[in-house]
């Protein structure tokens, strides 16, 4: 009975191991493996409960850069050793083996090395696939890396075009600002296109693969969720200030901004509410909006409505997508940034500041 049990147990291991190797790096779509999950939330709240005893956002960014990718590697390792286990198991069920030569046979077996053999046929059986097992899984994890990092290198691209956009880190008002400033607000269209792209591709590639959302961009003011965050304000911006203006491409950016954080916040289990109203209230303040509304104006700005007239309006679009940016940005500690909201410690923040518009004279 005993061995029955063993050998249940191993096969549960295996098979449970097997299915999160699988939903984590081969099926190309939102899944859920809570083993790998359970993994690398537990990397991260090591990782926070360091970075929460840096008083400065510059210091806390160079503690959490490495955890997405210490996470990865800690999975795979997790993934190697719960096959280990449960071939372990079975082995000890099929045979006279103890616990510990079981461990020996199957890490003999799993890591190709060869130097343990019970030259029985049921151990065997159980060898070849234990040694199977071990260059799958590790060549899927490698295999695995270059579509990450695709994705990575696709989002920051564009993540750092923004930034002579919008400063940084980037705010929705001062991308209006600087573009006012150069006289390129008949470009603004294409801004909120491309990005409407680009929030449809960061839906795909995050929710496929989750560790993603917390890889931090190469710079410690930048971040890829606090540049959504500014585009959507911007777009917001531009539908409250100006009704006369071509809405679909910005209306568009809105909408593609506002689901895709929806998506990955049902990936990271973070409740909001589906259908927001308008007349909703928004944890933005008045006075804030009033200090970002200057920043246009100070650059020449044009505005249809006076701030008052146009605060409603923003409101009722910046509803859709702000509670869920406010909760992403604390947890992925996004840099601190105008209008994104508090992080879990308190950190200091600074607005970006508009260059001085030179122009070669003659």
């Amino acid at each position: 009975m005993v061995r029955v049990l063993l050998g249940v147990a191993g096969a549960v291991i295996v098979l449970r191991s097997f299915s999160s190797v699988l939903h984590s790096l081969v099926i190309p779509r939102p899944t859920r493996s809570g083993f790998s999950r359970f993994v690398q939330r537990a990397v991260l709240e090591l990782f926070r409960l360091v970075a929460d005893r840096v008083p400065t956002a510059e210091g806390k960014d160079r503690v959490l850069v490495p955890m997405a990718p210490v996470a990865i590697v800690v999975t795979l390792l997790s993934w190697l050793v719960s096959f280990m286990v449960g071939y372990a198991l079975l082995e000890a069920a099929v045979s006279q083996l103890g616990v510990r030569d079981a461990l020996i046979e199957s890490g003999s077996s799993l890591f190709t090395l060869g130097f343990a053999s019970g030259n029985r046929a049921t151990l065997n059986a159980i060898d070849f696939c234990a040694a199977v097992t071990g260059p799958i899984v590790i060549g899927l994890q490698v295999g695995y890396l270059p579509a990450l990092y695709g994705a990575y290198q696709s989002r920051e691209t564009e993540v750092t075009l923004l930034q002579a956009r919008a400063g940084s880190p980037p705010w929705g008002p001062e991308i209006l600002a600087r573009y006012a400033q150069v006289d390129l607000l008949d470009s603004l269209t294409e801004l909120f296109r491309n990005w409407e792209r680009w929030s449809a591709g960061v839906s795909e590639s995050h929710t496929t693969y989750p560790i993603l959302i917390h890889f931090r961009s190469p710079k410690a003011h930048r971040n890829w969720l606090i540049a959504l965050l500014s585009v959507l304000d911007a777009a917001a911006l531009r539908l409250a200030f100006n009704p006369s203006q071509p809405q679909a491409e910005v209306r568009m950016a809105l909408r593609a901004g506002f689901v895709c954080l929806r998506e990955l916040a049902d990936i990271e289990g973070i409740p909001y509410n589906p259908d927001p109203h308008p007349g909703d209230a928004v944890r933005l303040d008045y006075e804030d909006f009033l200090r970002g509304v200057e920043r246009m104006s100070a650059q020449g700005y044009p505005m249809e409505r006076t701030p008052e007239e146009a605060w409603p309006q923003f409101r009722g679009w910046r509803v859709n997508y702000e509670d869920l940016a406010y909760q992403l940005a604390r947890t992925v500690e996004a840099v601190p940034a105008p209008w994104s909201g508090t992080r879990r410690r308190a950190v200091t923040f600074h607005a970006p500041l508009t260059p001085i518009d030179r122009r070669p004279v003659g």
